[in-house]
């Protein structure tokens, strides 16, 4: 049986290239006529009007309305809501919802 051996580098390079695999679907922050940015680890979306949507983290994020203060939020098919403040989880992503006006949520979504 042949032994085999892999130099530092070698190793080096190949941790470089699964941690920046691991990294790239938090670079997949999409939108369509909202506002969106991202860091490395999360997205900062502004949904504004019922039905709004954008993509975030490879999960779409719909927007249904406001009701007693809290935002109706679709999330890759699962319904939640969340108050200013809160943070829930839905599928994937854990949603912080940092603020909530009349027709609209500002929200942080992270990879669960």
């Amino acid at each position: 049986m042949a032994s085999r051996t892999t130099t530092r580098p070698t190793r080096i390079a190949a941790a470089l290239l699964t941690g920046g695999l691991l990294l790239a679907p938090l670079t997949a922050c999409t939108f369509s006529s909202n506002n969106v940015s991202c860091s490395p680890s999360s997205c900062t979306v502004t949904l504004t009007g019922e039905g709004a949507e954008a993509e975030i983290l490879g999960t779409t994020l719909s927007f249904g309305g406001i009701q007693d203060g809290r935002a109706s939020l679709s999330v890759g098919g699962a319904s939640v809501s969340c108050g200013e403040g809160e943070s829930v989880t839905a599928g994937p992503l854990e949603l912080q919802c940092s603020s909530i006006t009349d027709d609209g949520v500002e929200l942080t979504a992270s990879l669960n």
